[in-house]
């Protein structure tokens, strides 16, 4: 396979619409839209409002969208809105960056698989289903009034050996 030119736009342009390239895109005016390539940088001057989605990306200008990308590069002068799917993330100081960031091995897939992740931790959080031949464990025993007055009648744990300092609490600082 040969190696071809970048494609270059220029600082004077403004692009409404996507731009999708399996090359290499140079990016110096504006887009208004999403953009795919394989290797994309973002001059200063350059502006994105919408999707970036390349191997490799290199930020110096404006992104107002999210970017998923497989080498992330933000250079000083970078203003990221929006947020970020990478394998490897490089950020300069003085770059400003306004979203969440998350690594994938794989940023480019489709993003039903960002979806599915992100389905993930919502179904770990949910309650478990007992299995039917194991009894509901009982909840903890109230506190007893006695217990909580200062009375040494017993433990609320079961434990039958006397406390130090019947009455006060093991865990309060004194």
């Amino acid at each position: 396979m040969k190696a071809q030119a970048p494609s270059i736009l220029s600082s004077d342009l403004v692009i409404t619409g996507s731009i999708s390239s399996e090359g290499e895109v140079q990016l110096d005016g504006e887009v208004r839209g999403d953009v795919r390539a394989g290797t994309l940088t973002i001059g200063e001057e350059a502006s994105v409002h919408g999707e970036v989605v390349a191997d490799s990306v290199i930020v110096r200008g404006r992104i107002e969208g999210s970017i998923r990308a497989r080498q992330v590069q933000l250079a000083s002068t970078a203003r990221i809105d929006g947020d970020i799917v990478h394998a490897t993330l490089a950020i300069e100081s003085g770059a400003y960056f306004d979203g969440h960031c998350r690594r994938d091995s794989d940023p480019l897939s489709d993003k039903s698989s960002s979806t599915k992740a992100a389905a993930q931790p919502a179904a770990q959080s949910a309650p478990k289903p007992q299995d039917s031949s194991t009894p509901p464990s009982a909840p903890p025993a109230p506190k007893s009034a006695s217990a909580a007055s200062g009375s040494s009648s017993g433990s609320v744990f079961g434990d039958s050996k006397p406390k130090a300092g019947a009455g006060s609490d093991p865990f309060k600082a004194s």
